[in-house]
């Protein structure tokens, strides 16, 4: 019996180290992208240049205050406020924002299809694609900036693309904090792999915003 299970004896030990060492390996790679990932969200905004479109991603009133801002001072033609959900009227957005719809209605689209930032990316696909635009300011928080412009760029090859971040989130500042930050660092990696294509999701819906203006 001792003839037979030492070679075993021996074939697990190496297996086991080598496991280690490869999780070990991944934790580290893990921990120095999240640290580039870290400076890079902390990084203070800078004003965009202008575009021929502007995207703002919901999750947040100040993304779209922040789109609606850029409009109004004329930095691109058009807006789309993707990701609305089913009850939200521009009317609204806009009042939160401070600013009266009506003079800006007539430039801005409403997409209510998008569930994920890759249903974003896909709305702002067909929307960008609709309307022949080549460059796009692309507005929400800085956290979720590195993955917004992924997913986007990946549905939209060779379109110029201009972060406006907005909000910041402070790193470290609480636990909370952190922890959105890691779990974002970890979709941002799912998202610059691909991984989120594997999952369908609802088909975009487009709708102008001056259809709802008084």
């Amino acid at each position: 019996m001792s003839l037979t299970l030492a070679p075993r004896r021996l074939t697990r030990a190496p297996l086991r180290r080598r496991v280690l060492v490869a999780l070990g390996a991944a934790a580290l790679a893990w921990l120095a992208g999240f640290a580039w990932f870290l400076c890079r969200v902390e990084q203070p905004p800078s004003t965009p240049p202008p575009a021929e479109g502007i995207v703002a991603l919901t999750g947040g009133a100040e993304r779209v205050r922040a789109g609606l801002l850029l409009l109004a001072d004329r930095r691109a033609d058009r807006l789309l406020v993707t990701g609305i959900g089913g009850h939200a009227g521009f009317r609204d957005l806009a009042r939160a924002a401070g600013l009266d719809p009506a003079p800006l209605a007539a430039r801005v689209t409403l997409g209510s299809g998008a569930a994920s930032t890759r249903g974003n990316a896909e709305e702002t696909a067909a929307w960008a694609r609709a309307n022949g635009l080549h460059s796009l300011i692309v507005v929400t928080a800085a956290y979720h900036m590195p993955r917004a412009l992924a997913e986007i760029g990946r549905a939209l090859p060779g379109v110029a693309l201009y972060p406006a971040s907005v909000s910041p989130p402070r790193a470290g500042e609480t636990l909370g904090s952190a922890r959105l930050l890691a779990g974002e660092y970890t979709k941002y990696i799912g998202a610059a792999l691909g991984l989120t294509a594997l999952v369908p999701g609802p088909p975009p819906r487009l709708s102008p915003a001056d259809a709802q203006a008084p």
